[in-house]
């Protein structure tokens, strides 16, 4: 696994090290920091593209709890409410089920870039984060999320980064700049 400061100096998107450095901030000594210690207005920028994943009744039955507002264009469609597996289908669903199990399951952080985040979005490329949240201290009952997408050629390249599609993420090679999950 990563340091903190290698993991750091993967995230591609300003407001990703913003967020990944406020998570660092408010876990303080503890291994994870709670739902309970985040400030929306101290992350006021980064809120539209900001979500929150519950995940305490297990992966399988997760949801979005809320999502910021630039999430909508991203999936083409209000998210907040809505059940994971209602948002991510067919190919795609698997990619993010092994993303989010990851999160929850080792407690770490995870970042990449995906192209087509979604069925039918394969226009747009997502650079996303993806931090775990502990009420308990023990164990992730929440994902605190940071998605920035943009149009798949101008994104990526504007980055260096060339994107691979979500239904095959082994098959993606390391890049310099970003870990894959």
């Amino acid at each position: 696994m990563l340091s903190g400061r290698a993991f750091r100096a993967q995230l591609v998107e300003q407001g990703q090290r913003a967020l990944y450095d406020h998570w660092v901030q408010l876990a303080g000594s503890r291994r994870l920091p709670a739902r309970s210690d985040l400030d929306p207005f101290k992350l006021a920028k980064l809120l539209p593209d900001v979500s929150l994943i519950d995940v305490s009744h297990g992966v399988g039955d997760a949801w979005f709890r809320l999502a910021g507002t630039r999430l909508h264009d991203i999936y083409d469609e209000e998210i907040t409410g809505k059940r994971i597996s209602d948002v991510f289908t067919g190919a795609s669903a698997d990619y993010w089920r092994r993303v989010h199990g990851r999160v929850v399951n080792n407690l770490t952080p995870l970042a990449g870039v995906v192209r087509g985040p979604a069925e039918g979005r394969d226009h747009v490329v997502l650079f996303w984060l993806r931090l775990p949240l502990s009420e308990d201290g023990n164990r992730a009952d929440r994902i605190l999320c940071h998605d920035t997408a943009g149009p798949a050629e101008s994104a990526a390249e504007s980055h260096g980064i060339i994107a691979y599609p979500a239904i095959y993420p082994e098959a993606r090679p390391a890049s310099r700049r970003v870990q894959y999950a």
